[in-house]
């Protein structure tokens, strides 16, 4: 059962403050050419696919992300379909002996897999930026604030 609405309630309700516009594309860009999606000066990477904790150019925090198993799975998606797709390719077209497989496609997929693994982090990291995820939001709550019931031992 609904009960009535007062006559002198609000109609609307007060619209949440806008947050500026990230531009999708140059944010996934910048962070695939290891670059800061805020302004693509600072480096976003301290080693091979370790995260600055904030921007040395501008000082966008950049400990916020949460890339975890997405960078891996995008890697191993594309490169499986381009290394199969050579694979049969190759098979189809010169029959070559099981071990000139292995030697050419094993150190290919490894190669081809370091080399875009970074790239796909930083882009994700650039999605995440520009879509206010996680952290990057400065008026979300703070992701480790966790609500327990009234008397729960931590």
């Amino acid at each position: 059962m609904t009960t009535p609405m007062p006559a002198d309630a609000p109609t609307t309700w007060p619209a949440p403050a806008a947050k500026p516009h990230r531009p999708l594309m140059p944010a996934m860009l910048r962070g695939a050419r290891g670059r800061c999606p805020a302004c693509g000066e600072g480096a976003l990477f301290d080693g091979y696919l370790t995260v600055h904790h904030s921007c040395a150019a501008c000082g966008e925090e950049l400990h916020h992300h949460r890339a975890d198993d997405a960078p891996p799975y995008f890697t191993i998606l594309i490169v499986g379909h381009i290394i199969v797709s050579l694979v049969l390719a190759v098979e189809v077209a010169f029959v070559p002996p099981l071990w000139l497989h292995a030697a050419l496609w094993i150190p290919l997929t490894i190669a081809s897999s370091l080399v875009l693994l970074r790239p796909i982090k930083g882009a994700i990291v650039g999605l995440q930026w520009a879509f206010y995820m996680h952290g990057f939001d400065p008026d979300a709550e703070p992701e480790d604030a966790v609500m327990l019931p009234a008397g729960h031992p931590r």
